[in-house]
């Protein structure tokens, strides 16, 4: 008898945090954005200028693996945070390999998913998140948890039956 486990990583401010993109306080105001003095959101600068908000934007990986990158807020350049974030969550799926590769575990899926954003100041496209998931497939070993899954299917057989379907 085969166990599932599976888990998803989460994503961008999910309980999980993978990998966001943190607002920071800018002017002593919290969110996304430079306000300025006349309180008006900042106009696009040129293009070969980072922006406040791009300066400002940190990620984090909130996961609870404790050998990937980024465990610590860290600023990433709007042109390489595609190639950053998909690199961390490489990471991610490298850890799922090897848990898949141990005795009586089989490393069923791993996906990657990056999320895309927009700088409100600048325009610039950035990636603002990543989410890894994973499933693992474990053999059973334990006969105690064996028994105890049977006995719990016994009780559950039947129970979804449409007796009037015809």
């Amino acid at each position: 008898m085969m166990g599932i486990s599976g888990y998803a990583m989460g994503y961008f401010g999910n309980e999980y945090g993978r990998y966001m993109s943190m607002p920071q306080k800018i002017n002593g105001m919290e969110g996304i954005g430079s306000i300025g003095a006349a309180g008006k959101q900042s106009t696009k600068v040129g293009s070969s200028e980072e922006c406040q908000t791009c300066k400002n934007r940190k990620y984090i990986d909130g996961s609870n693996e404790a050998d990937v990158s980024f465990k610590t807020p860290s600023h990433i350049a709007p042109e390489k945070s595609a190639s950053m974030v998909m690199s961390h969550e490489q990471m991610h799926v490298s850890n799922a390999r090897q848990e898949g590769s141990k005795e009586n575990a089989d490393l069923v899926s791993a996906s990657v998913r990056l999320k895309t954003a927009v700088c409100p100041e600048c325009g610039k496209t950035y990636v603002a998140g990543g989410t890894t998931s994973t499933m693992i497939k474990y053999a059973e070993e334990n006969p105690y948890e064996k028994n105890r899954k049977l006995i719990e299917g016994s009780f559950l057989k039947g129970q979804f039956i449409d007796a009037y379907a015809g």
